[in-house]
């Protein structure tokens, strides 16, 4: 949410656990796809994604030491 504007609702942050190299990636979708992939991401979960885009992570939104984060595009898919 934007708290800056009215906690308008602008997409799903997810943050993913790389146990093989002991890294946490942030991921994020916006608000046009988030209903799409809302029943697939609960919190604690273990999921597979697939077809997603890796973009270097600007320093004003950054939340994870990663360099990069994940941006869910139209073909990814989660299972």
């Amino acid at each position: 949410m934007n708290f800056k504007k009215d906690r308008e609702f602008v997409g799903i942050t997810v943050l993913f656990l790389d146990e093989k190299v002991n890294s946490v990636i942030h991921g994020f979708t916006p608000v046009g796809r988030a209903n799409h992939y809302m029943s697939s991401l609960k919190a604690g979960s273990i999921v597979k994604v697939d077809r997603f885009e890796v973009s270097r992570c600007s320093s004003m939104y950054k939340i994870t030491d990663h360099p990069f984060f994940i941006r869910f595009i139209s073909l990814t898919i989660i299972d």
